[in-house]
């Protein structure tokens, strides 16, 4: 990419990031209530997404072959150890990550 190319990519992700940051604040303003269907996938959509991120990550778990999925099951363990524990999402997720990332790499390699 040339540099002019760099720079209009930069800008580009930096507009498409300030619209959908500010967007919502511009369509639901302070003044009327937020839609109840706003309010619904507000409440709904953190867990949606995060019961698809484990089936993400074990759509390919053999459980015949290899470790037989040992290191999934074990950070999906502390994933939810964590969670009940601290109540807390990017601890949780960043703690099963690394709990992964260690199983694989030193103790089932």
């Amino acid at each position: 990419m040339s540099l002019m190319q760099k720079i209009i990519t930069v800008l580009m992700v930096v507009a498409g990031t300030m619209i959908t940051r500010f967007l919502p604040f511009v369509i639901f303003r302070g003044e009327k209530p937020t839609p109840g269907y706003v309010q619904y996938l507000g409440r709904v959509l953190p867990a949606a997404v995060f019961g698809m991120l484990v089936i993400y990550c074990l759509k390919e778990v053999n459980v015949l072959a290899g470790n037989r999925g040992i290191p999934e099951w074990i950070s999906i363990a502390v994933v939810i150890g964590l969670h009940k524990w601290k109540r807390q999402m990017l601890l949780s997720i960043a703690g099963g990550t690394i709990c992964y990332m260690i199983l694989v790499q030193y103790v089932f390699a």
